[in-house]
């Protein structure tokens, strides 16, 4: 079966006198004018400043979900600092998702507190996000809200979690994806980007381009450091190399 609910997003040229214009994400796809999701897991992976977070904002919008996260019934506001970049997108989906939820891990806490008010704590593991760590209360989300036949959007969920619950991610991911479900993340984890048969889209200043796991820079970065940590410090320091 086709998980996929979203299959791609096209792009009218982004004519915003702003930061907007000048991301290398936006660059291209004023070019491109489209960007295909061909698994049922996408990642969008890349240095600070590509673009990853004002993209994955940008698709929740455009698919229907709250700008600081949340499911589609959320619709508050702390403060407005959405950009205008979902105003040229439309995306293109197979079907309509029986469940989706956008998770940005900046606003996660403002999400925390609509749960509280709206008393929707039971559906969350019944204990209050903010009476849980940072980390567990993403795990929670996962875990007792994301029911499946779902659309999940989120944005560097690694970021509260230690390695050994990224891992915990990844089950939750694989049990989902099975229950018929898509998920899109940016994120800088080499752990999540592990994930099997996802496509990761790696950007860089030069544009947007497809890559395999092995190929991706996070991972070859973070290999490259932990297989010579101390060698790497070193170069990174500038400190000559002692003689063996």
């Amino acid at each position: 079966m086709d998980r996929r609910y979203i299959t791609e997003i096209r792009m009218d040229p982004c004519q915003e006198s702003s930061y907007i214009s000048s991301l290398p994400v936006v660059k291209y796809l004023n070019e491109a004018r489209r960007l295909s999701f061909d698994a049922d897991v996408t990642f969008l992976a890349g240095e600070n400043g590509t673009g990853k977070s004002t993209l994955i904002e940008a698709i929740a919008v455009c698919a229907g979900y709250n700008a600081e996260g949340g499911s589609r019934n959320f619709n508050f506001s702390t403060k407005q600092t959405v950009s205008n970049l979902w105003q040229y997108m439309k995306v293109s989906k197979r079907s309509r998702e029986k469940d989706g939820y956008f998770l940005r891990a900046e606003s996660f806490y403002n999400v925390a507190t609509q749960v509280d008010e709206m008393d929707l704590g039971g559906g969350y593991g019944g204990k209050s996000l903010h009476e849980q760590s940072h980390g567990e209360s993403f795990l929670s989300l996962v875990q007792y809200r994301f029911h499946g036949n779902g659309l999940y959007i989120l944005d560097e969920p690694e970021s509260a979690l230690s390695p050994l619950r990224q891992m915990s991610l990844l089950i939750e991911m694989d049990r989902l994806v099975k229950d018929n479900s898509q998920f899109i993340i940016a994120t800088h984890s080499p752990i999540l980007l592990a994930f099997p048969n996802a496509l990761i889209y790696q950007l860089t200043e030069s544009g947007v381009e497809s890559v395999e796991y092995e190929q991706c820079e996070h991972y070859k970065l973070t290999k490259q450091f932990l297989s010579n940590p101390r060698s790497f410090l070193k170069h990174l320091f500038d400190e000559p190399e002692e003689d063996e």
